[in-house]
């Protein structure tokens, strides 16, 4: 064995046991996402063994032998996984139905046809006329042309749209109360395969139109050290947030809930416009719900639901605009940033500079 085929060997059976090892973890976690951790852990799994074969196959092992017709493909699982792992991470009420189970209808089908294009074997004598019509076109087909691989990337391409369109329906639904940096990692992730996808695809087509499958060394090894690195960082991205809840407490509010909280949200912007209450440095939750006569849970609900923030962001957004304003003011151009920041409301140097740089990602100075 040449040096550069043990490097490999090492890489992806890493990327193997990583994925193996995370993906158990994963399926045992009992976490607030434990049926969308255990999806996850099915990604890793399938990933995990299709790098095992890769792996066989350095050693001659899965060419026309006996792991030929048991290692079975399921490159059309990826897409469904996907998918269900994001649906069942987003939506806090998801439980697993008979209905979702239809997505994994290409996946019966590719094992099924796959089994019985490995079965030819055991009737071809070098012959057409030894194999049945579909037998011999559906090996030509399934073996000569990329067409799985063209079929899984598809998949993936459209479970990774629906993914997103989910997602992103979560995180705008008022009554699911997602926190938005702790599904970033889901973004990425769906990036992540998207882009191996794109490069897998341009693989296929450079590997069939130019060197009629037989580029190994051009596409086909580079692919699955890129498979076996995405399943070392996917491994890695799903046990870091293993027990991460990514929705606030009380994740669900009823319709009529849902109304009272946006009528305690309109109060409450309409007084920070028209009182600028935030100009007080002392506001508090407490201190504005008795302004406002409701309940200080009240308050915190419905910035958290409705205005999607918290108190002191909310607060402090207001007091931000109110400096950019008084910074427009030519009569103002006398008077330092921090005095003009405690007109606003801010109360301190360091409560000024941490909110400007939390809420608009710049430096104070940067308001000039």
């Amino acid at each position: 064995m040449e040096a550069w085929e043990v490097l490999l060997v090492v890489l992806l059976c890493a990327g193997a046991i990583q994925g193996i090892t995370f993906g158990i973890i994963l399926w045992r976690s009992q976490g607030p996402h434990a049926l969308a951790n255990r999806f996850l852990a099915a990604i890793l799994f399938f990933f995990s063994y299709r790098l095992i074969v890769e792996t066989m196959k350095i050693f001659e092992l899965g060419r026309y032998d006996f792991w030929y017709h048991v290692l079975l493909e399921y490159n059309w699982v990826y897409g469904p996984l996907l998918y269900l792992f994001v649906l069942s991470y987003v939506r806090p009420k998801f439980k697993l139905e008979r209905i979702h189970l239809l997505h994994f209808l290409p996946v019966i089908i590719e094992v099924i046809w796959s089994f019985f294009i490995k079965s030819q074997n055991f009737y071809w004598d070098g012959t057409r006329e030894s194999l049945s019509w579909l037998g011999y076109w559906g090996y030509v087909v399934w073996m000569h042309y990329p067409t799985m691989f063209v079929i899984s990337a598809t998949l993936i391409i459209i479970y990774a749209r629906k993914s997103v369109r989910v997602l992103n329906e979560a995180l705008n639904d008022p009554q699911i109360r997602i926190i938005p940096e702790r599904v970033v990692w889901i973004k990425r992730v769906i990036q992540v395969l998207l882009v191996f996808t794109a490069l897998y695809l341009i693989g296929i087509g450079i590997d069939y139109f130019f060197f009629s499958y037989n580029s190994n060394l051009f596409y086909g090894h580079p692919v699955f050290v890129g498979m076996a690195a995405i399943t070392y960082w996917m491994g890695l991205e799903g046990f870091s947030r293993r027990n991460e809840d990514a929705f606030r407490s009380n994740a669900t509010v009823s319709d009529k809930n849902l109304d009272q909280l946006q009528q305690v949200a309109d109060k409450i912007t309409t007084a920070m416009e028209e009182q600028q209450l935030y100009k007080d440095p002392e506001l508090s939750v407490k201190k504005l719900a008795d302004l406002l006569d409701t309940k200080s849970y009240l308050i915190t609900k419905a910035l958290n639901v409705v205005l999607k923030t918290k108190f002191s962001d909310f607060v402090n957004g207001y007091r931000i605009e109110a400096v950019k304003t008084l910074l427009a003011d030519p009569k103002n151009e006398q008077f330092t940033l921090l005095s003009l920041a405690f007109d606003a409301g801010f109360n301190s140097k360091a409560s000024f500079n941490r909110a400007v740089k939390k809420i608009t990602g710049k430096s104070p100075s940067a308001l000039k």
